[in-house]
């Protein structure tokens, strides 16, 4: 089964473009499914997942290049990092566009080697889980999320339910849990954290007390939507504070967390400066946090972070699918004075707060009147919550359902 990806025509319009083509993301995501689509019959599959291949790239990497020519498509290509040199030899003398296609789930180690090696001859696409408008076969029509009022007026799709939304949350994001193709939940995402916590992790950080890692998983799924506190969750899983640090690099590297940086300028000196910490997808967040249905997950004290969270991510999505980088940010200041997020776009500013409610009011909104002190044009403001169509708050901020997005 394949659902249509709106990160589809970025990466064919990067493949017309560059040589090299990198698809990163947490595992089990879809990228080797979408380069598979989209390359169908017209290059070789290779997977480092098959150790013969791997021990192949790794002793050999002339051999394995001469196996294996281009247009290739090499999937965990972070496993064999020796055999990037040599595909910049082969892309520098024939510099045609869209011969290799290269996919990795380790980013920051990833980073290193390809711009070490492929500067200048790679684009690289990001990808996460499946939107909620992938999910519906929309995806194709998924464009960067904006506030606009002439858009919020116009638009009549029928937002999701609360229990039909908090089973989206609670399922997740993965492809195969999404699209109902993994029927036992359970089963599926306790095989994805053995093999996370088995290859990935061993490969990232050395840990040796996987146990221990697997606790500060948790703690880190705990606190998703929250600022980051490192000393606490250093405390609650029970390790030094520079592990602490150093595995929440590898959450990172791994496709699983995403730090939404605080918004700074020279005037608002008295800025909050810690991230907030998100997980990626919502459904293994859940599950780590031993959530056992959607509904207890929508009773419970998790309720309102994960929605945040969810919303969050289907922003993210919206816009790295579509090939563009998020201008992300949140505003909080030492007067307590939060805006849940704010895109920055073109010298605007647009302010977006999450509410899990259907009836937001005046008070959801009394923070955006701080943005003055940046000097800034302020754009249309939104309220992402429960309601079912669009209305208007005050001048310029509107509500909207979750389900826009």
């Amino acid at each position: 089964m394949y659902s249509p990806r709106t990160i589809e025509q970025s990466v064919l319009d990067a493949a017309d473009q560059f040589p090299v083509l990198l698809v990163t993301g947490a595992r089990q995501v879809g990228k080797t499914t979408l380069l598979r689509h989209l390359g169908g019959d017209k290059r070789t599959c290779v997977s480092l997942d098959d150790p013969l291949l791997l021990n192949l790239a790794r002793q050999d990497p002339a051999l394995f290049m001469q196996r294996f020519p281009p247009p290739v498509l090499i999937d965990e290509v972070q496993y064999a990092p020796g055999i990037l040199p040599y595909i910049k030899m082969a892309v520098d003398a024939d510099p045609r566009p869209g011969q290799f296609w290269l996919t990795g789930s380790q980013q920051f180690h990833l980073m290193k080697n390809i711009s070490e090696s492929l500067a200048g001859r790679v684009a690289i696409m990001r990808l996460l889980g499946l939107s909620r408008r992938e999910c519906l076969g929309q995806g194709k029509e998924h464009k960067a999320f904006l506030p606009d009022a002439a858009l919020f007026q116009q638009k009549k799709d029928a937002p999701p339910t609360l229990r039909d939304l908090y089973t989206a949350i609670w399922r997740g994001s993965f492809p195969a849990l999404a699209l109902d193709i993994a029927k036992n939940r359970h089963v599926f995402l306790n095989s994805y954290v053995q093999t996370y916590l088995q290859r990935d992790v061993r490969d990232l950080a050395q840990v040796g007390d996987e146990m221990a890692f697997l606790r500060y998983l948790r703690t880190a799924a705990a606190r998703t939507g929250q600022l980051l506190n490192m000393a606490d969750m250093a405390r609650d899983a029970d390790v030094a504070p520079n592990t602490a640090k150093k595995w929440l690099s590898v959450l990172q590297a791994s496709g699983l967390v995403y730090l939404l940086e605080p918004y700074f300028s020279n005037i608002a000196k008295r800025m909050v400066k810690s991230p907030k910490l998100y997980f990626l997808d919502t459904g293994l967040a859940a599950y780590l946090t031993e959530w056992s249905s959607p509904e207890t997950l929508e009773a419970g004290a998790m309720s309102g972070a994960i929605l945040e969270t969810w919303i969050l991510g289907e922003l993210l999505k919206s816009w790295w699918h579509n090939g563009l980088r998020a201008p992300f940010h949140y505003y909080r200041d030492t007067d307590q004075k939060e805006i849940d997020l704010l895109i920055v776009q073109n010298g605007t500013v647009y302010p977006l707060e999450f509410k899990k409610t259907a009836s937001p009011d005046m008070n959801a909104v009394r923070h955006f009147a701080v943005l003055k002190k940046l000097n800034m044009p302020v754009g249309t403001g939104a309220v992402l919550c429960l309601v079912r169509q669009a209305l208007p708050l005050t001048q310029g901020v509107w509500a909207v359902p979750v389900g826009w997005v």
